[in-house]
């Protein structure tokens, strides 16, 4: 691997002064040069999977440890600001792939995708973020959960990925791996397997192979490992009984514990420790950038503090996630930021980082956060919104203030200064509660409308939806 040679103040001026792609001299739509590849960062996105904004140490979980996602915090920047772009996960999942709000997009609709995912799916060849690197220059691989519909229709080999090693649907038991009883889901590239032993364990393994194969070649490369821990049923690593109590049903709402969550979530660190340990071994702690992130906020056993709401709300604690990134020598060890940022920055901030731009036939939401991740100082007042079917949920945020629709009800929150959202101020500010309640309906008029259907699938979403309290008339 040949790391950079240029001034790290001249880049990182670049950068900010030009655009990432511009001062590498690559257009959106170009091969990258070999004198451009040999500049080009190596990227590691890891992505937990209904993990709360305090379910880790270095953002202050009481109960456990994390050392190995408190170690890239230290050695990188903590955002402590980070937004899913759903509070469900293939939601979020297409807006990372995309770099757009989900909701242009049919399979973002579906809150959640069913998880055999058959019918619907990410559509094949749209360029994706790992297609773009990939006509950047990079080696790609998905180690982990997909949940964007099965092959044979779908598939991460259908959208930008060279390698997958890992689940196609929403969920699996961690011992069978299975989604439902007798349903196989596990695949290496596009074969079914079957795999023995603890899936978060079986993961680190492939993402360990991966660094040290990709590692070695000429090329660079962008690998997400996508756990799906600490996402239910919980089983812990040593909880194969558990497995078989269920009997391959996933849907394990009368399981678990505080300590058996505490497991999935520590099992998961240590497979993430392994991976920084195979980048240390193999030379590659510089020049690879390393992210660590959740797909929405938490579910059951989940410390969601200082926020209050869980997985299925646009309150803080559905939506705000733990985020931390490392790149030595661009990204200052130690660091922090309460800049605003969502999963779908994530495309056009790794693109910058490979000296590339968005494909501007397929424009993305998103904002290349390199520039305020190298300043902290630095802040870009963001608008962001959302909508979530259930409970007729809608939120608009600008700066510190989000308007929130629940069923009937709506308020206007400042959720720096009131993180629980408790003080509703639209009376109090009835000019501000107007202006983001209506910049919300301007901005749902560009987005597709939600079919009538997007909670009949079957089994999937009438589990997940009556675990959230919805009758069937709001499924409809």
């Amino acid at each position: 691997m040949v790391y950079f040679t240029y001034s790290r103040r001249g880049f990182m001026a670049g950068v900010a002064g030009l655009g990432m792609g511009t001062a590498l001299g690559v257009s959106s739509n170009a091969q990258a040069t070999q004198a451009d590849i040999h500049r080009q960062p190596n990227i590691i996105f890891i992505l937990a999977d209904d993990l709360g904004y305090a379910d880790v140490s270095c953002f202050g979980n009481p109960g456990f440890t994390t050392p190995s996602i408190d170690r890239i915090a230290s050695e990188g920047i903590r955002i402590t600001r980070a937004y899913a772009n759903s509070a469900v996960c293939s939601a979020t999942r297409t807006a990372l792939i995309t770099g757009r709000y989900q909701d242009r997009i049919a399979c973002g609709l579906e809150e959640p995708i069913a998880s055999a995912g058959k019918t619907h799916g990410l559509p094949p060849g749209l360029p994706t973020l790992p297609e773009q690197l990939r006509r950047a220059g990079y080696r790609t691989a998905l180690v982990g959960k997909w949940h964007l519909g099965s092959p044979p229709a779908f598939g991460p080999l259908k959208s930008g990925y060279d390698h997958f090693y890992g689940i196609a649907g929403g969920a699996a038991d961690y011992f069978t791996h299975q989604g439902h009883p007798g349903e196989d889901q596990f695949y290496k590239d596009s074969q079914l397997v079957h795999e023995h032993g603890y899936l978060t364990r079986l993961l680190g393994n492939e993402a360990v192979s991966v660094v040290n194969e990709y590692g070695r070649g000429p090329k660079p490369f962008f690998l997400s490992l996508h756990f799906n821990a600490p996402h239910w049923p919980w089983e812990g690593p040593e909880d194969e009984a558990e497995s078989k109590r269920l009997k391959g049903h996933i849907f394990d709402y009368d399981g678990g514990t505080q300590k058996t969550y505490g497991r999935m979530v520590q099992a998961m660190d240590e497979q993430i420790g392994r991976v920084l340990a195979a980048l240390d071994q193999n030379g590659l702690h510089e020049n690879t950038i390393v992210v660590f992130t959740s797909d929405n906020g938490g579910e059951r056993f989940s410390a969601t503090w200082p926020f209050t709401g869980m997985k299925g709300e646009l309150l803080e604690g559905g939506l705000r996630v733990p985020a931390v990134l490392r790149w030595p020598g661009q990204v200052a060890s130690g660091s922090e930021t309460d800049q605003a940022i969502i999963t779908m920055d994530w495309l056009p901030t790794f693109l910058a980082a490979a000296g590339a731009t968005p494909d501007a036939s397929f424009p993305t939401d998103g904002m290349n956060l390199l520039p305020l991740l190298h300043d902290t100082t630095a802040r870009q007042e963001r608008t962001l919104s959302w909508r979530y079917k259930i409970q007729s949920q809608r939120a608009q945020l600008e700066g510190n203030y989000k308007y929130l629709k629940i069923n009937e009800n709506e308020f206007l929150f400042d959720v720096v200064n009131d993180p629980r959202e408790r003080a509703n101020l639209k009376d109090r500010q009835p000019q501000l509660f107007d202006r983001l309640k209506r910049a919300w309906v301007a901005w749902n008029d560009q987005m597709l409308p939600f079919p009538k259907d997007s909670y009949s699938w079957g089994a999937d979403g009438a589990h997940f939806a009556d675990h959230y309290g919805v009758t069937a008339g709001e499924r409809d």
